[in-house]
C-alpha cells in the first residue's frame, strides 16, 4: 500500500530522486511521508505528516548526497503522526517498509528484555530493531537479513542502510512488491515502476525470500542461501507520460475518459484476423464445471457482474467470494473447479493469499490481471491480462471496465465451449462489442446529465442504489465509487430486500439511484421503486432507451439517464459509465481529493 524509493549514484541529488519519486507514488495512499539520507557520513532523517509537499518545505535545498531511501506510509499501526513516520531508525539500522509484521509485539516484548526502546507504535521500528540486534550478533549483515526474515510473521518489503556501509542499499522482500531499477552509473529501489520512470524504464524484479545489495555501478541478487542470482532485466512498455493527466484535472476523469480505448486494447489482444479469433486464443477452460471467483473492492463486484454473465450464457455454476473470507473458510472445489482471482495490481495480499490456498489444494488458477509480472500473475496457473495501462487514481474506472469485459469473453468462451450457445451467436455477441467504445464516448459526453445529478445529492450524508440480479451488482460498484470518493454513506440494496426492514430508513428527500436494466425482471425493480418515491424518495433512473419508452409517462422518478442499447452481455460496460461520472461530478463539488482519498491506498498488499 505504502511507497518505497531509494536511490544511489553519481550523476544526481538523491533527495531530488527521493521527492520525484515519493510524488510519482502518490497514486498508492498515504498519510505521511519521510526520507533518510547520507550527508556527511551521517544519516539524516526528514519526516512529515500529511502531503509531500509538507515534507519538502523541511528539506533544506543546499543538502546534497549520493544515497537515500524514502516512503510514503498508509498507517496501520499507530496513528499518522511524524514519530510513525518511515524512515526508522535503531541502532546502526535504518530502513523503510511496506507491509505488515503480524508477530511484531511478541518481537517488540523480546527485543525490550534485550535493552531495546522504541518511540513510535509501529511495527517497522520492531522490524529496524530485530535487524540491528541480528546484525551486532551476526557481524553479517546478509545473515542479519535472513535471520530477522526468519522471526517476521507477515508480509515485507524493506529498503535498508547501514550506519557503517553507506555506498549501499539492501533490499529484501517477502510477498510485499519491490523491484531494483537499472540506471547508468546510478539504480535504484521502488515498490512500483512509476516511481523511476523518469530515469529508466529497466528493472528487475526481486522475488519472495531474496535479497540485494545496490550501489552506483553494480546490483547483487542473492536467494535465501546467499547464491548469487542471475536475474533478468525487463524493459517496462509504457511511458511517462501515461501518469500524467493529459490535461485531465483529475487522473479519474482522464482514466474514465481511457475506457473506450482500454475495452478495444483488451479484446483486440485475442485479436488476429477476425473477432472469432477471441474463442481459440483465450484459455482452455473445457475441463472446468465451476468457478470460483476471488477477489476484493470492485474487482469482487466485476467479478459479481461476471457470475451473472457466466451462469447465464454458459451455464456453470460461479461463486464469488471475498479473497479476505475465502482464505479463511471451507470450500467445496475439485480438480473440475478453476478459482479465478482478479487483481488491479496483481499484489493485492488477501487476492494473493487465495491464490496459495487454491494452489495448495491443487486446484487450477486464472489470474485476470493488469500488472505484467506481478506476484499473482507469476503464481496463477493461467493469466489474462487487462489492457488497462498505469491506473493512477485510486478509485478504479478503466481496470474494472477491463475485468468486467474479461468476465463476458470467458461467458462467451465457456458457452461455445459447452455448446450452451451456437457459434454463430457468439459471433454476434462480438460483433456487437465492436460498438461498445463508441458507446462509451457518447456516454461520457453526457456530462452535463451527470452534474445535474450530482447537483441533487451532492450535500446529502445518506444514499441508497437499488437493482436487482445484474444491476444490483452494479448499483454495489457504484455505491462503492460514491463512498470512496465523496466520503457521503452510501449503499447497494438489491431492491426487492429493502422492503425487509431497510426501508424503514427512506424518508422524505431520501435520495436513490435506481438501475433498471434487465428486461427479464424490469417490473419487480420498478414496483420496489414505486415504494421508495411512495415515502418521498428522490429518484435518480438509470434504464436503457427501450425500457425508458415502456416507463417513459410514469411518475416514479425524479430524473433519468438513458443507456444505449447493446446485449446484455456487454451492457454493464455502458451502464456503469454514468455511475463513475456521478460519483466524480459529486466529489468535486464537495470539494474532496478526488483521485487520493483519504484512508484509501491503490496497492493493498496488508490484509
Amino acid at each position: 500500500m505504502c511507497g518505497i524509493i531509494g536511490y544511489v549514484g553519481k550523476n544526481k541529488n538523491a533527495l531530488h530522486v527521493l521527492i520525484a519519486g515519493l510524488k510519482a507514488l502518490e497514486y498508492r495512499g498515504y498519510d505521511s511521508a519521510g526520507i533518510a539520507f547520507v550527508n556527511d557520513n551521517n544519516i539524516e532523517i526528514i519526516k512529515s505528516e500529511g502531503k509531500i509537499k509538507n515534507l519538502e518545505s523541511k528539506i533544506d535545498k543546499n543538502y546534497n548526497s549520493n544515497i537515500g531511501i524514502g516512503h510514503t506510509r498508509w498507517a496501520t499501526h499507530g496513528c499518522p503522526e511524524t514519530i510513525n513516520s518511515h524512515p526508522h531508525r535503531v541502532g546502526n539500522v535504518t530502513i523503510v517498509h511496506n507491509g505488515i509484521i503480524e508477530n511484531y509485539e511478541q518481537l517488540k516484548n523480546e527485543l525490550e528484555k534485550e535493552g531495546y526502546k522504541f518511540i513510535s507504535e509501529t511495527d517497522t521500528e520492531v522490524a529496524c530493531a530485530l535487524i540491528d540486534f541480528f546484525y551486532k550478533e551476526t557481524k553479517n549483515k546478509l545473515s542479519a537479513l535472513k535471520k530477522a526474515s526468519s522471526k517476521m510473521k507477515g508480509s515485507f518489503a524493506f529498503g535498508i542502510i547501514f550506519d557503517d556501509d553507506l555506498d549501499n542499499i539492501y533490499a529484501m522482500r517477502k510477498d510485499s512488491p519491490l523491484i531494483i531499477a537499472v540506471g547508468d552509473k546510478e539504480n535504484f529501489i521502488a515498490s512500483d515502476v512509476p516511481a523511476i520512470l523518469e530515469y529508466t524504464n529497466k528493472y528487475i524484479l526481486l522475488d519472495k525470500n531474496e535479497y540485494a545489495v545496490i550501489n552506483d555501478n553494480e546490483i547483487k541478487i542473492y536467494d535465501d542461501n546467499f547464491n548469487i542470482l542471475n536475474k533478468e532485466i525487463l524493459t517496462y512498455g509504457g511511458t511517462k507520460e501515461v501518469a500524467m493527466k493529459n490535461g485531465y484535472e483529475h487522473f479519474m476523469l482522464k482514466e474514465i475518459n481511457d475506457e473506450p480505448k482500454v475495452i478495444l486494447d483488451t479484446y483486440m489482444q485475442f485479436v488476429q484476423s477476425n473477432l472469432k479469433d477471441i474463442l481459440s486464443n483465450m484459455p482452455d477452460l473445457s475441463k472446468y464445471d465451476k468457478f470460483d471467483i476471488v477477489a476484493c473492492g470492485s474487482a469482487y463486484h466485476a467479478g459479481l457482474v461476471g457470475k451473472n454473465l457466466i451462469e447465464e450464457y454458459a451455464n456453470v455454476p460461479v461463486n464469488v467470494e471475498l479473497a479476505s473470507e475465502y482464505r479463511y473458510k471451507k470450500n467445496f472445489n475439485n480438480n473440475k473447479t478453476l478459482t479465478i482471482l482478479i487483481s488491479q495490481s496483481g499484489e493485492t495480499a488477501d487476492t494473493l493469499a487465495a491464490l496459495r490456498k487454491a494452489k495448495e489444494k491443487n486446484i487450477d488458477t486464472l489470474g485476470i490481471i493488469n500488472v505484467v509480472g506481478s506476484s499473482i500473475a507469476r503464481e496463477a496457473d493461467k493469466v489474462i491480462y487487462i489492457k488497462a495501462g498505469a491506473e493512477i487514481s485510486v478509485a478504479t474506472t478503466k481496470a474494472y471496465q477491463a475485468q468486467v469485459l474479461i468476465l463476458a469473453l470467458i461467458a462467451i468462451n465457456k458457452g461455445v465451449v459447452d455448446c450452451s450457445i451456437s457459434l454463430e451467436d457468439a459471433i454476434n455477441y462480438l460483433n456487437e462489442l465492436e460498438e461498445i467504445p463508441k458507446k462509451i464516448e457518447n456516454l461520457i459526453s453526457n456530462i452535463e446529465e451527470y452534474k445535474m445529478v450530482a447537483q441533487t445529492i451532492y450535500k446529502k450524508e445518506h444514499l441508497f442504489f437499488l437493482g436487482r440480479g445484474i444491476d444490483y451488482a452494479l448499483s454495489m460498484e457504484g455505491s462503492l465509487k460514491l463512498k470512496e470518493i465523496s466520503y457521503i454513506h452510501s449503499e447497494a440494496y438489491a431492491a426487492g430486500e429493502l422492503k425487509h426492514g431497510t426501508i424503514s430508513l427512506i424518508e422524505e428527500g431520501t435520495s436513490v439511484i435506481a438501475i433498471v436494466t434487465d428486461e427479464k425482471i424490469d417490473e419487480k425493480t420498478v414496483s420496489n421503486i414505486k415504494e421508495v418515491k411512495a415515502r418521498g424518495a428522490d429518484v435518480t433512473l438509470i434504464t436503457t432507451e427501450k425500457l425508458y419508452k415502456k416507463y417513459e409517462n410514469s411518475n416514479f422518478y425524479d430524473r433519468k439517464i438513458i443507456i444505449p442499447m447493446s446485449n446484455v452481455l456487454f451492457q454493464e460496460l455502458l451502464t456503469i459509465v454514468p455511475l463513475q461520472l456521478i460519483a466524480y461530478e459529486t466529489a468535486k463539488l464537495r470539494g474532496e481529493s478526488i483521485d487520493q482519498p483519504r484512508n484509501l491506498a491503490k496497492s493493498v498488499t496488508v490484509e
